[in-house]
């Protein structure tokens, strides 16, 4: 199944998409759109024009396991996706996946503006990393 994932960022929203087998996450882009509706319609025309299957949105679950603000706002931006796309939409936890993508981006090396352009796709990547990995370990169940 085609799964795009999202991270999104009141100015960036970072997507990333898997392979038909779900085995590669690979970050796909960033959305520059600061506006939250336009952001949403940005985003759904992404998940069509790729063929997504389902959408899995970056929740941010505070640290002690409470949702704050931005989570509710990043459930707002996933009902949205719904309502536009007539996807499944999945929220899942994104707690440390931005500090993942520093590291994977110091490990590359990557600096300046393509590092700030690159960062939230490559969270968009490890959300889907983590969810793919969950697909696997619970398909019997």
């Amino acid at each position: 199944m085609k799964i795009m994932s999202v991270d999104y960022g009141d100015s960036r929203t970072g997507l990333a998409m898997c392979d038909k087998s779900e085995i590669i996450a690979s970050p796909l882009m960033t959305v520059f759109e600061r506006d939250f509706e336009r952001c949403a319609a940005a985003v759904s025309e992404r998940a069509l024009e790729n063929k997504a299957e389902l959408i899995v949105v970056g929740n941010p679950i505070n640290m002690n396991g409470t949702l704050g603000p931005r989570s509710e706002k990043c459930r707002l931006f996933a009902d949205m996706l719904r309502e536009r796309t007539g996807l499944e939409v999945v929220m899942w936890d994104e707690r440390s996946t931005t500090v993942t993508a520093i590291g994977i981006m110091n490990d590359l090396n990557k600096r300046g503006k393509k590092r700030k352009e690159a960062l939230d796709a490559t969270a968009a990547a490890v959300i889907l990393e983590g969810y793919l990995a969950y697909r696997k370990n619970n398909s019997g169940k």
